[in-house]
């Protein structure tokens, strides 16, 4: 078994993530000496990272003293920014939720408006909480739109007016501490990972207002050189009619302008039916209304055309669907199912799994909350922080 790295981080991420119980796990684990490895559990027990419990069984010397992770050492927020809605929770370092509050939102109103009523609800759920502003380690925040990790800022983001290079990360300074900022959907595809993770490759694909994907890799989000990878909505989409839709980005067919949210409502009204928002469309379909049904199922095959050629090229374990319109359930799914095994190569959808998310509500505040213990826990950080 190959040896990994004895630094006070990697030995917590051991036991966070439960392949070590005990010193002498870890000493396996890492091949170090024991002196070593108990000179930096006790580090990261005097920063209340890890803390000792009872006793393990015996192999026939003394019995192990089992080790915790803490996961009461800090809290995190996690901020979930949608089109129409804004969710905000108060998590453990185990991404356990301790409290959560939300509403709808109008994305448009500015990034002022919305983050000082992001802070507002987050003072709310600390106080609920019983937590204060000190006992925040981080905080992450799930916005719909293009940004650029590194530093928190997005990028020319199409539906949301007044946000380019707004620096979100300076409306929670409030709280002293890393805060991290990144696309929705990269979000929701860490909460749907969960806690334990995974080393699949999968595609996590929001289909709401509008259509992005979160590209998971041996089990962890990949971003691209600037950030900017899975954004499959501004994908290019030819029409069988010759048609040509303006998309909010400029461009003309792209798969959002197609297939997304907007595009559901404005076909439907289109068509006669008495709807106002995109949700009366969805539930309509959820109830087997016809007219619903064939505009959700189309948009499946629509959105399954680019999916495919996904498929092809990427040839993951999993497509995860969430997202206001995956709330259509079947007929959703039965469209994309149908045109990604109809045009994906044999060999790349032959154990292909496309499902839709168990907990599409939560994903994105769990995502956002694991985003920013990841962060906070990350080996270096914690190296830093045991050696001060």
């Amino acid at each position: 078994m190959a040896i990994s790295s004895a630094s006070a981080g990697a030995l917590l991420r051991h036991v966070r993530t439960g392949r070590a119980r005990s010193r002498a796990d870890l000493v396996a684990l890492t091949g170090a000496s024991r002196n070593t490895v108990s000179a930096r559990v006790d580090q990261l027990i005097a920063a209340n990272l890890l803390e000792e419990g009872g006793r393990g069984w015996s192999t026939g010397g003394r019995p192990p003293t089992i080790l915790r992770f803490n996961s009461r050492a800090g809290c995190v927020l996690a901020v979930d920014l949608g089109a129409t809605s804004v969710d905000v929770a108060v998590t453990d370092l185990s991404a356990q939720i301790l409290a959560t509050d939300g509403h709808r939102i109008d994305i448009a109103e500015g990034p002022v408006a919305v983050l000082a009523e992001a802070d507002r609800l987050a003072q709310k759920v600390l106080a609920e909480a019983g937590l204060a502003p000190a006992d925040v380690c981080a905080v992450g925040v799930g916005v719909p739109g293009p940004v650029e990790f590194s530093t928190g800022r997005p990028s020319h983001p199409p539906i949301m007016p007044g946000w380019h290079d707004y620096p979100i990360p300076s409306a929670f300074g409030r709280y002293g501490c890393p805060v991290y900022v990144d696309n929705d959907v990269n979000v929701m595809a860490l909460g749907e990972m969960g806690i334990a993770g995974s080393m699949q490759d999968v595609l996590v694909v929001k289909v709401g207002t509008g259509i992005g994907c979160g590209v998971i890799v041996d089990g962890q989000v990949y971003r691209g050189a600037q950030g900017s990878a899975g954004d499959i909505g501004h994908i290019y989409v030819a029409q069988p009619d010759g048609r040509t839709v303006v998309c909010r980005c400029g461009n003309e067919n792209c798969l959002e302008a197609i297939a997304g949210g907007g595009a559901l409502l404005r076909d439907a009204v289109a068509a006669g039916m008495p709807v106002s928002t995109v949700r009366e469309v969805v539930e309509r379909a959820a109830h087997g209304d016809g007219q619903a049904l064939e505009l959700v199922r189309n948009a499946g095959r629509t959105i399954g055309t680019v999916l495919a050629a996904l498929v092809n090229f990427f040839n993951p374990h999993r497509i995860v669907l969430t997202g206001g319109v995956a709330q259509a359930g079947v007929p959703l799914i039965a469209g994309i199912r149908e045109a990604v095994y109809r045009r994906a190569m044999p060999l790349a959808a032959r154990s292909l799994e496309i499902t839709v998310s168990d907990a599409p509500d939560l994903s994105g505040r769990l995502g956002a909350a694991l985003m920013a213990i990841e962060g906070f826990l990350a080996e270096d950080a914690v190296d830093q922080a045991v050696s001060r």
